[in-house]
């Protein structure tokens, strides 16, 4: 094991310059173990938000890495933003974003927000875009792109909202969003409906009438739901179908709308506004990855090479002299890794199975970016765990930490958390110190290893699978 964290954070290497204080913004989504499409969003939203006025921009998510356990440790600047881009108020802006991140709140975010200091660095978390009235303007313009010329008097207006029954919130944006564009006029009738609870969407045709409908999905990202359960539930083979008599149209989710950029920049630009230096352990990484890769470097299943013109190539390790291999610009370095060879999502990075047939060429001072891209916040945790700074989370306080439907595996025995470990953790080239497995050095001091300081969200719901199958 290392050596007792030290409270004081580690001094910058004395050859590098005093860098400039600056702020990141964390753009948080909630993401998918089965659908990349459920990021795409919130990574279109952060590179919006690159000419925001912050200095780093980067994203974080509930199901995929890095996970919001994570994300802050990945964060250059002591002066963090957190935009949770959900669309509505409720269980996971209220409950999950705020713990999984340190914060001490709990419960409804005031309309400034809310500062803290978590692990040194000032964190100002705002509320999610969704309640923004100019969300009604982006709504109405999702009904126009499927259906540009409807006739108000003959035209019913259904708002889909997820909704939950464990934070009756969750319902207040879907239903100020369908009360302003009824307000508006436009519609001879506006109804807010829900996947997972009443009104429900399954009873749409009772809640419009004979009308014809425009049917707007009021979420952040096109989905699990959005693409597939939706339009199957609902009964719609297409975009615009004719039932009953009746036209029906389907929009595309609000959130995916390019207007949303416009909402987005707006709250970040309202939050506190002061600059801050660079998180000293977050640099003494960076320049321990700077040293590490000049002699090349193995990180899990990449390999890292400096080249004569002072780049670094990056690939799998085993295309190591092949030629042909597809060129690979830093910006969509993170989507072609984050999908293996066959297709499928890769939501947790470090699970084997990365892409072959690729290279990336990335100057010296873009290295920690594309390295994040492949295999997010591994610099920053393995540096921690050479410097004895590495909090390891047991399993025990994880399943504690769980709600909603993950409260169950606060009482999963631990043949079960064993059978989801040797399922899961088997595969992935992280070593679980969270389950009392040794590691000696990591990449950035000479050896392979890849910590995982606690669970992951993929193990914690296979755990929860595993309690919910019926026993032979």
């Amino acid at each position: 094991m290392p050596p007792t964290p030290d409270p004081t954070p580690a001094a910058l290497p004395p050859t590098l310059p005093a860098p400039a204080p600056g702020r990141t913004l964390l753009v948080l989504g909630h993401g998918s173990h089965l659908n990349a499409d459920s990021a795409r969003a919130v990574h279109a939203h952060a590179r919006t938000l690159q000419g925001a006025g912050f200095d780093e921009v980067l994203t974080g998510f509930w199901k995929e890495e890095p996970s919001l356990r994570q994300v802050l440790r990945t964060a250059r600047y002591r002066e963090v933003t957190v935009l949770p881009a959900f669309i509505s108020e409720g269980y996971f802006t209220e409950e999950v974003i705020p713990r999984e991140l340190g914060l001490r709140h709990q419960g409804r975010v005031p309309d400034g927000g809310v500062t803290e200091t978590v692990a040194g660095r000032t964190v100002h978390y705002l509320r999610p875009y969704g309640i923004h009235a100019a969300m009604t303007g982006v709504l109405l313009d999702r009904a126009r792109e499927v259906c540009p010329t409807w006739t108000p008097e003959r035209t019913a207006l259904v708002v889909l909202g997820h909704g939950t029954r464990r934070n009756p919130r969750s319902k207040e944006a879907i239903e100020a969003a369908a009360r302003r564009a009824g307000a508006a006029g436009l519609f001879a009738h506006a109804a807010a409906l829900y996947l997972d609870e009443p009104p429900h969407a399954t009873d749409w045709r009772e809640h419009t009438g004979g009308l014809d409908v425009i049917m707007v999905p009021f979420f952040a990202s096109e989905g699990w739901h959005t693409l597939d359960t939706m339009p199957a539930e609902l009964g719609l083979p297409g975009p615009v179908s004719h039932l009953d008599g009746r036209a029906v149209s389907y929009a595309r989710p609000v959130g995916t709308h390019p207007a949303v950029g416009s909402v987005l920049t707006r709250l970040v630009q309202e939050a506190p506004a002061r600059p801050a230096p660079v998180d000293a352990d977050h640099a003494a990484a960076w320049a321990a990855l700077d040293t590490a890769a000049e002699g090349g470097l193995d990180v899990g299943e990449l390999r890292v090479t400096p080249q004569p013109d002072g780049t670094f190539a990056l690939h799998h390790a085993a295309d190591a002299g092949t030629p042909g291999l597809t060129r690979v610009p830093l910006d969509d370095l993170a989507a072609w890794t984050g999908r293996d060879n066959q297709g499928e999502h890769r939501p947790i990075r470090t699970r084997r199975g990365l892409p072959r047939g690729w290279q990336a060429r990335v100057p010296r001072e873009h290295l920690r970016a594309a390295l994040h891209a492949v295999y997010p916040a591994v610099t920053e945790e393995a540096h921690a765990w050479d410097a004895g700074k590495l909090l390891v989370t047991p399993w025990a306080e994880t399943a504690a930490r769980q709600s909603g439907r993950y409260r169950p595996v606060r009482r999963a025995p631990p043949e079960t958390v064993q059978a989801a470990r040797e399922r899961l953790c088997a595969g992935c080239l992280r070593t679980p110190l969270w389950a009392g497995e040794p590691l000696a050095a990591t990449f950035l001091s000479g050896g392979p290893g890849l910590p995982c300081a606690e669970a992951c969200t993929l193990l914690v719901s296979d755990v929860a699978h595993l309690l919910e199958a019926p026993h032979p």
